[in-house]
């Protein structure tokens, strides 16, 4: 009679794709930040905005004009915030293709809507997300979203293989930042609000549901980060859908591992 066969039981292996993914969902060193081109030979701005550089050099000085007068205290009055967004106002009517005053506009109404932080509070993210959705306009808050997207639709190039200019990554990481902190606040006050307290946002989001608004949170994140912010590439990673199931799943089988051993 033959001896009995052996077998050795083969170690699962993992693609190369695969283990990138997994890589990607739950370290946040690992965002793709590499595969930005960001060259600073490049103009300023990308071509297809039709900004000479003397023109540019031009908007830059008026907005720092503009901004400077929020800077120059340390809370700006309402008057001030309303004065700035007015003046950005119209730079943007006669720049329809200039991104960085949408993004410094939608900065303005975000500091209108918040106001003042009371001086027995600290800046923690529940503080915020009170003030930002229990004071607000509404239109105020539609205006700024709508300022970051265009921002942020501006300054995207056309390709993702094309490269950008410093000032364009900086503008994208910070406005698809900008964003994704707001989508997340808003989620988590409909999360919070549940069926019996109308949260003060736009329908439209409304409609979206709270989860949808955290995954577009976390999209937004994972841009900020792909384009240089260490914040949003630490918060991508924490708001990612699939990390979150995975580390749910790892965490109920620890649970029953441990209740198993007791």
């Amino acid at each position: 009679m033959s001896a009995a066969a052996s077998f050795t039981p083969s170690k699962p292996s993992l693609t190369t794709n695969d283990s990138a993914v997994l890589q990607a969902l739950f370290d946040a060193e690992s965002s793709p930040s590499s595969a930005v081109n960001v060259e600073s030979s490049l103009p300023a701005l990308p071509a297809h905005l039709n900004i000479p550089a003397k023109e540019h050099s031009f908007l830059q000085s008026r907005e720092r004009e503009i901004i400077s007068a929020l800077s120059s205290q340390s809370t700006p009055t309402r008057e001030t915030l309303e004065s700035a967004i007015s003046e950005l106002s119209t730079l943007i009517a006669s720049h329809p293709t200039y991104p960085s005053a949408y993004a410094n506009r939608a900065q303005a109404l975000r500091m209108l809507i918040e106001g003042p932080l009371p001086a027995s509070t600290t800046e923690t993210s529940e503080t915020e997300a009170e003030i930002l959705f229990n004071n607000t306009d509404e239109q105020h808050l539609t205006t700024l979203l709508s300022d970051l997207g265009t921002a942020i639709s501006l300054s995207t190039p056309r390709s993702p293989a094309d490269p950008v200019s410093s000032l364009q990554a900086r503008l994208l990481a910070d406005t698809h930042t900008h964003r994704a902190y707001l989508l997340l606040k808003i989620s988590r006050r409909l999360k919070s609000a549940g069926d019996n307290e109308e949260a003060s946002v736009p329908a439209q989001l409304k409609e979206l549901g709270s989860e949808e608004l955290e995954e577009m949170a976390s999209r937004d994140f994972f841009f900020g980060g792909r384009y240089g912010n260490k914040v949003a590439q630490q918060m991508a990673v924490q708001t990612n859908p699939y990390a979150k199931m995975c580390g749910a799943i790892v965490k109920e089988a620890m649970r029953k591992e441990i209740e198993g051993g007791i």
